[in-house]
């Protein structure tokens, strides 16, 4: 069985390279934590707190970060395949060539957040607040951005073949 860790206080903790699969954090206290290259796949985060938390290369696919509070955090080439991200807070964050393929990024807050050269194939991102975002050479291909606030942001050599832009908010946008 995974382990059951919901509401631990684990900040400031060093969790390198740890092996986390599964494993429920719903409701944890995990901000400042290192968490690089740790596996976190299919793991229970809804709700925790991650603010500034170093989780960068870490395998967080089809993990559950549902109103997860991840401001100013580092997901510097994370791997967020299928993950759900609904409502979570990102603004901030550092998502520079993460995969989120296929993520569900419904009214998740990334204003801010650099998501330069990440790949978003396929993801869901209708409602989300992308405004001021820095999604220069992003993968948006097939990405749904219904709805989605992209004023002030940066798609200069963005992908985004087949994506879905009906009535997203392109004011000022660098295309």
């Amino acid at each position: 069985s995974s382990a059951d860790l919901s509401k631990t206080d684990l900040s400031n903790a060093n969790l390198r390279d740890a092996n986390l699969t599964g494993a429920d954090l719903s409701g944890a206290n995990l901000s400042e934590v290192n968490l690089m290259d740790t596996n976190l796949s299919n793991a229970n985060l809804r709700g925790a707190n991650l603010i500034r938390a170093d989780l960068s290369g870490a395998d967080l696919t089809d993990v559950c970060l549902s109103e997860a509070d991840l401001r100013g955090a580092n997901l510097v080439h994370a791997d967020l395949r299928g993950a759900d991200l609904r409502g979570a807070d990102l603004r901030k964050s550092n998502l520079l060539g993460a995969n989120l393929r296929g993520a569900n990024l419904v009214h998740a807050n990334l204003s801010d957040a650099n998501l330069s050269k990440a790949s978003l194939k396929g993801a869901d991102l209708s409602n989300a607040n992308l405004s001021g975002k820095d999604l220069r050479g992003a993968n948006l291909s097939e990405a749904n951005l219904k709805d989605a606030g992209l004023s002030n942001a940066n798609l200069s050599n963005a992908n985004l073949s087949g994506a879905n832009l009906s009535k997203a908010n392109l004011s000022e946008a660098n295309l």
